[in-house]
């Protein structure tokens, strides 16, 4: 490809990416729409259902962010603070390691693989090895 990226590389991070966005999403509309599910674990993780619309909207700006090629980069680094958050309240409530804890761990190597993969800029800035440095 003219950007230096195979069209395996650019697909399996197009996939990655859209896990990522396709998860966020429905955990966004989720929040927006307020099933009483969504409304009970909200509370049970110590929120108050006024913050689940807030949530909700934050998830979606940032997941719309990097669904958009041009402002892929700030989403990325937006939803890994949001993350970031969801790690930290998990923690508070001393929730299992590996389905919980760790799932918003999951879900940022998905995004940030599935940019690094198909962006030439995310692999300078982050070089893996030292043919991204080369190139």
């Amino acid at each position: 490809m003219g950007n230096g990226i195979s069209k395996g590389s650019l697909w399996t991070g197009r996939i990655m990416s859209w896990l990522t966005i396709a998860f966020m999403l429905l955990d966004s509309v989720m929040k927006l729409v307020k099933p009483p599910e969504v409304v009970e674990g909200t509370l049970t993780l110590g929120f108050a259902e006024h913050h689940i619309t807030v949530i909700g909207i934050l998830g979606l700006a940032a997941t719309i962010l990097y669904a958009i090629p041009r402002t892929s980069f700030l989403g990325v680094l937006l939803l890994t603070g949001y993350f970031g958050g969801v790690i930290a309240t998990h923690l508070r409530m001393d929730a299992p390691l590996f389905t919980h804890l760790l799932f918003p761990v999951y879900l940022a190597v998905l995004a940030w693989g599935g940019i690094w993969l198909r962006d030439r800029r995310v692999r300078n800035l982050i070089p893996l090895s030292g043919k991204e440095l080369q190139q």
